[in-house]
């Protein structure tokens, strides 16, 4: 047994609402940085939040950006650099590893 699952699901839980929490606050931390860095993003938080609680992408989506992700777009995304998207590439394939 991984020691992850050794957790209760309240300490995971608050874990969870502390990191949704923090990327919500460090909204210059792109999601196409993000997944150059560490293979996932808020998307990826959302589709693992849709999938565990039977939730549909806009509502799992919206639990995590604190708003629709539309607006966050608007707001908070910015256009992606060749570099970026050749990060995300290939960190996403280290993914399949």
């Amino acid at each position: 047994m991984d020691s992850i699952d050794r957790l209760d699901d309240a300490t995971a839980a608050a874990a969870f609402r502390r990191l949704v929490r923090h990327l919500r606050h460090r909204t210059d931390a792109q999601n196409v940085d993000l997944m150059g860095l560490a293979g996932f993003c808020r998307n990826c938080l959302s589709d693992w939040t849709a999938e565990a609680g039977n939730l549909d992408k806009d509502t799992a989506r919206e639990a995590i950006y604190g708003m629709p992700y539309a607006q966050w777009k608007a707001e908070h995304q910015g256009d992606a650099t060749p570099e970026q998207l050749e990060r995300m590439k290939e960190s996403v394939a280290r993914n399949a590893a």
